[in-house]
């Protein structure tokens, strides 16, 4: 993205920042925008966690039985089951 720009050119946005923003506004764009960058990381790494947790959780979990006879998982298929025809 910025391979094609040269000290100068990174020099001159710079000025051009200061000039719009002011020297007092960018320590607080800085942090700011510091703080987002850090809030966003923490959300990625929550939500990876809990996928990992998840996951962790679901095969931990015993398959179900009747009377010591293991139950198949239900199948769905297309059509309601009737209970009585």
């Amino acid at each position: 993205m910025f391979g094609n720009l040269g000290f100068m050119e990174i020099m001159a946005l710079m000025v051009v920042v200061l000039l719009v923003f002011g020297a007092k506004r960018l320590p607080e764009i800085g942090s700011s925008m510091g703080k987002g960058i850090r809030e966003f990381k923490r959300s990625l790494t929550d939500t990876q966690e809990a996928l990992t947790n998840a996951a962790a959780d679901d095969r931990s979990v015993p398959s179900r039985t009747v009377d010591g006879q293991p139950v198949a998982p239900p199948t769905s298929s297309s059509e309601p089951k009737r209970l009585s025809q």
